[in-house]
């Protein structure tokens, strides 16, 4: 094969389009992944739309990549790969290594990271090019399918509990059963954690229990979120994967003493929290970034297992546009997953 396909944006805002360009070959220190999964994640609309700096079109999107290795650069074999590799590259997508977070390795808050479809281009795509230090190993019990998710999505949730204060026992809440949270809901059960998951609606108290939930609250049911977590003895850490600012700041009067409130739903609204509220109780409140391919390799190993998969939609690479709108309207249940095969 001398071409592949991609799924481009050539200017903010604009539809994508599929268009065929020449395989490139990797440089040192690189491989070349053949691309069997991508999935499609709100953060891929900051590229699309060019609402971060450095963005340059034509872009290709796409930050939740799993496929095989199909050729190794110069160097590249010296971090222990080879050819036919199943592997992930997430939101981290590779680190400068000399930063001052590179020198105390801190390599996920890198002045200078490399998300894919921002620093190059993504996984919308047949074929990518990657940095070694980006890919995570697939567990051979996990599908593409899967363990792209994983390697966002998956590893941003996981990492957030297992790096928050919450130990085994304690009341964690979830905010949010969407792309992030409902992963987050697997993770924090299978941690042993009394979980908790908050979201709209009814209708959600099956799906929470069905991921593992031992308690649902729906927000909109009258009593308010901090009072229904302080009813079951105050959440230890409340882990807020809704971009909802609004809905962020309801879950802090229900968090225990010393408790935590962890964010990883990214919205630019200001958070309306006193200072008042956070020093009587002591709380913390922590944003939370992804994890580096070493995080994302001990996410997919723990799905693998626990039996944790994210929930997907998977369309051909040739349905970008319509995949990406029906994450945009919150209609995907709960991952849109781009497939080549």
């Amino acid at each position: 094969m001398t071409t592949y396909k991609v799924a481009q944006v050539t200017a903010s805002g604009g539809p994508f389009e599929i268009s065929e360009r020449e395989v490139p070959e990797p440089g040192p220190r690189h491989v070349r992944i053949a691309v069997e999964a991508c999935g499609v994640c709100h953060s891929d609309s900051f590229f699309v739309n060019a609402a971060l700096p450095g963005i340059d079109f034509p872009v290709v999107a796409g930050h939740e990549i799993a496929g095989r290795i199909e050729q190794l650069g110069e160097g590249a074999q010296n971090w222990g790969w080879q050819a036919g590799d199943r592997v992930t590259v997430g939101w981290f997508g590779g680190s400068c290594g000399h930063c001052a977070p590179c020198r105390q390795g801190d390599f996920i808050v890198c002045t200078n990271l490399k998300v894919p479809g921002w620093s190059y281009d993504g996984g919308f795509a047949e074929r990518v090019i990657a940095p070694v230090d980006a890919l995570a190993r697939i567990p051979d019990s996990l599908a593409a399918n899967d363990a792209g998710p994983m390697a966002c999505a998956g590893v941003t949730v996981f990492n957030g509990l297992r790096r928050s204060s919450a130990r085994p026992g304690d009341l964690v809440a979830v905010l949010g059963i969407g792309g992030l949270g409902h992963l987050g809901v697997q993770y924090a059960a299978a941690m042993g954690f009394e979980t908790v998951a908050i979201a709209r609606g009814a209708a959600k108290a099956d799906l929470a229990k069905q991921l593992g939930a031992h308690h649902y609250v729906d927000s909109t049911a009258g009593t308010p979120v901090a009072d229904a977590l302080t009813s079951l003895g105050g959440a230890k850490v409340v882990l807020a994967t809704a971009g909802d600012s609004e809905a962020i700041a309801a879950t802090v009067d229900g968090l225990t003493h010393r408790g935590e409130l962890v964010v990883i739903g990214a919205t630019p609204e200001p958070l309306g929290i006193s200072p008042f509220q956070l020093i009587t109780g002591g709380r913390v409140i922590r944003g939370h970034p992804s994890g580096t391919s070493r995080d994302v390799q001990d996410t997919l190993e723990f799905s693998a297992l626990h039996g944790i998969r994210p929930v997907t939609e998977p369309v051909p690479l040739d349905q970008a546009g319509e995949a990406y709108q029906k994450m945009l309207s919150g209609a995907a249940r709960f991952r849109m997953v781009l497939t080549t095969g």
